[in-house]
């Protein structure tokens, strides 16, 4: 049987053998029109995954130290007693949410689980895009005036990629939707083109490229500004393409004057005429591309890191071209397929500031790292209760230790989730959701940002039992949430629901059904109830559909499920200015974000002339997706992962040996980690992998217990953010490393 692995970006296709109603193994779908066949380790885990004896099918609620299993209606009349009470005494502000990872990957959850956070009513939502991502929306959101607006590396077609902070081989690509890379990229240099690799560890992309420049870490805003200073200074940038739609260029040129190579070298690391000869290259090929990822992101600056990412595609221009950086037209309709096209509103933020730092809100969160003193600080507004939807802040977040013990101190705690982990097990109710197996799949996030236009839709693979999908779990709650109790009316509630989303796209502007009726809407869209009626409505009335209209053969469900290896839509086209949602209609390359980051950067310049310390950097693995596969035999078999890797240089430096254990210490906190010594990593810089540390007391995940490995968010300093964006700073610190004490 055929569906979509939810366990990564790349979406791929696959098939599942089925005996007796029970997933036994995966392989590579391929007659996938995406994937062609190809496959990951964690995809051919999928089946185990599905069948993981610590994976939680009942609901539970817990008792002291111990747990009860309990019927739903138990549990739901649990979480009604708790919200109320809480409610009662403090308001629905002290309740925070928080999103996590593999929530992205669940189509239950994306279709209810924002309607769920607005039922609740408070304004203290977090989620893993500020430990990821953030910056690029907010850079985004300034220069186009909508932060999914995320132009995507045409992979396909370039003749030239750059890619900076980023191992796309082994994290099968990061906001760029994109299977099989070893051989798309290999595919750019069967066709002349070229690789360059900028990292401070010799990956094993960087391996495969045809140049790779090892940099200090968390300087890539440095580098970048550099290139664009030589942009300008040599007379590069283009005449035409969007550069003719922009503004701010003098302003831009003036702000990027003090970043020559030869200033910013020596922090960074790489040659001032290597650096020339970047510029130069990007500025003479054909076309380029730039893929700039969580390693650029999750640093200081990681806002202008992430637009001059951008600003180089504007100048050398290979924005909105083949070959470049282009805007995906999403069959069920992304934001930047709304409203009047070429202008908008433009992007805001700080329309909330959290309570205890002024942080200001982003794309309706606040930082995750602002979590623990939300809940810790008393005050008005103090966060005393918490809903978790499929995620391990404790783990994933920075200063897990100060997190942790600010989820203990709660009065009451609801999760979301499949496993008994170091997060939920703070709960006082945990409700599970069906195996990924036995849920439909259609990608509501990854389809934004894929290198190609196409659709695909998968039914559920398993048959279906009587424990309720996720998506009638967060509906439940939305009653509960709405005060309607623990048995309000599932099926009035969701066909409210769907009311309000047709009237909401009905009142855009360019509406393909702003004529209809609702109910003329609802008739049309049949049978089918919950997410799959919901992305049937998304289809049918976004740039590809038939709009509700029986002489248009646009694109639907039936047409998905008619054609399980997916419908191709073609290669992304240039789509400015159509896209932009900014109030000038142009794109705007200046903003008082991007001014200011500069001028603290320029500062950096002059306050030091680099750094002899030790600093440290993440890093991904192809069989880990940050914490929640580790109880996945397959994926945990082999030599230890979570190791810490070091120079010989360093590792002589500092009296350590391969396979011993290394003591390391921030002024956050330490960890205890295996030496791993190689030559692939700069001198000066260690890397210590993201989602390990499965060691506490309380879970009950077996097989991530016995490959338990060391917390690097225990380093981290949860204060330590980019303010723009609000997103954690997990790479660059300065970190002390002895030998381990026996």
């Amino acid at each position: 049987m055929r569906t979509i692995c939810p366990l990564c970006e790349a979406t791929c296709g696959v098939r599942v053998t089925m005996e007796n109603g029970q997933p036994v193994a995966v392989r590579g779908d391929d007659q996938d029109i995406f994937s062609r066949g190809y496959i990951c380790p964690k995809g051919v885990a999928l089946h185990e995954l599905a069948s993981d004896p610590d994976r939680i099918r009942e609901p539970m609620i817990r008792e002291g130290e111990s747990w009860r299993t309990v019927t739903w209606a138990e549990a739901f009349a649990a979480v009604d007693a708790g919200w109320k009470e809480i409610w009662k005494r403090y308001g629905k502000e002290s309740l925070g949410v928080y999103l996590g990872n593999p929530s992205s990957h669940n189509l239950g959850i994306q279709t209810y689980g924002f309607p769920l956070f607005k039922a609740l009513g408070t304004a203290n939502f977090f989620s893993a895009s500020t430990a990821d991502q953030m910056p690029k929306h907010v850079s985004t959101g300034q220069l186009f005036g909508d932060g999914m607006s995320i132009a995507i590396p045409d992979i396909n077609r370039t003749d030239y990629l750059l890619i900076l902070g980023a191992n796309p081989l082994e994290s099968n690509g990061s906001l760029m939707t994109a299977p099989d890379l070893p051989e798309r990229l290999k595919d750019i240099q069967r066709r002349g083109g070229r690789i360059v690799v900028i990292d401070p560890r010799r990956t094993r992309t960087a391996k495969m490229a045809d140049a790779y420049f090892p940099i200090r870490p968390a300087t890539d805003a440095l580098f970048l500004a550099a290139i664009v200073q030589c942009l300008f200074a040599e007379g590069r940038v283009v005449d035409g393409g969007a550069i003719e739609l922009s503004d701010g260029i003098d302003a831009l040129e003036k702000a990027v004057a003090p970043f020559t190579p030869e200033d910013v070298s020596s922090h960074c690391g790489i040659p001032a005429e290597s650096i020339r000869t970047i510029a130069r290259e990007l500025s003479e090929s054909p076309t380029v591309a730039i893929h700039a990822r969580m390693g650029t992101t999750t640093q200081d600056y990681g806002t202008i890191t992430s637009w001059l990412v951008d600003i180089i595609h504007i100048l050398t221009g290979n924005l909105d071209r083949p070959g470049g950086a282009m805007f995906t037209r999403v069959a069920h309709g992304g934001s930047n397929t709304k409203g009047t096209p070429g202008k908008g509103k433009g992007f805001v933020t700080g329309r909330r500031k959290s309570r205890v730092r002024s942080y200001p809100e982003v794309m309706g969160e606040f930082p995750c790292g602002a979590m623990a003193e939300e809940i810790l600080t008393p005050g008005p507004g103090q966060i005393r209760s918490m809903l978790t939807v499929s995620g391990n802040p404790v783990l994933s977040t920075p200063d897990g230790d100060g997190l942790d013990e600010a989820l203990a101190s709660l009065e009451f705690m609801v999760s979301f989730d499949i496993y008994l982990n170091e997060t939920t097990r703070h709960a006082n109710v945990i409700l599970p959701d069906i195996s990924p197996l036995e849920r439909p799949h259609y990608d509501l996030i990854f389809n934004q940002l894929t290198i190609h236009n196409y659709a695909r839709y998968a039914p559920a693979v398993m048959p279906p039992t009587d424990r309720p999908a996720g998506w009638q779990v967060l509906l439940q709650l939305i009653g509960i949430a709405a005060g309607l109790g623990p048995d309000a009316d599932l099926e009035l509630l969701d066909e409210q629901g769907l009311r309000q989303a047709i009237e909401k796209e009905m009142k855009q502007p360019t509406s393909r059904i702003a004529h209809m009726d609702i109910d003329t809407v609802l008739e049309k869209l049949g049978h089918r109830r919950g997410p799959e009626r919901i992305v049937d409505f998304m289809l049918r009335s976004g740039p590809y559909g038939d709009g509700f209209d029986d002489t248009v053969a646009g694109l639907s469900l039936d047409q998905l499920e008619a054609h399980p290896e997916g419908i191709d839509l073609g290669p992304l086209e240039p789509r400015l200015p159509e896209i932009l949602r900014t109030p000038s209609g142009r794109i705007e390359l200046v903003s008082e974000v991007f001014l200011s980051d500069l001028a603290g950067l320029a500062k950096k310049i002059k306050d030091t002339n680099g750094s002899a310390e030790v600093v440290l950097v993440g890093r991904r693995h192809l069989r880990s997706n940050n914490s929640w596969m580790h109880n996945v035999p397959s994926l945990v078999r082999g030599r230890e992962r979570c190791t810490v890797l070091i120079h010989p240089d360093t590792a002589a430096e500092k009296h350590l040996v391969d396979g011993a254990r290394a003591h390391v210490k921030t002024d956050t906190g330490q960890i205890e980690v295996t030496v791993e010594v190689t030559e692939d990593i700069m001198p000066g810089v260690v890397s210590v992998p993201h989602g390990w540390g499965h060691g506490l007391k309380g879970i009950r995940m077996e097989v991530a217990a016995q490959h338990a490995g060391a917390n690097v968010n225990r380093l981290v300093d949860a204060t330590r953010l980019d303010y723009h964006s609000g997103n954690a700073v997990l790479n660059g610190y300065t970190v002390e490393l002895r030998p381990a004490e026996n």
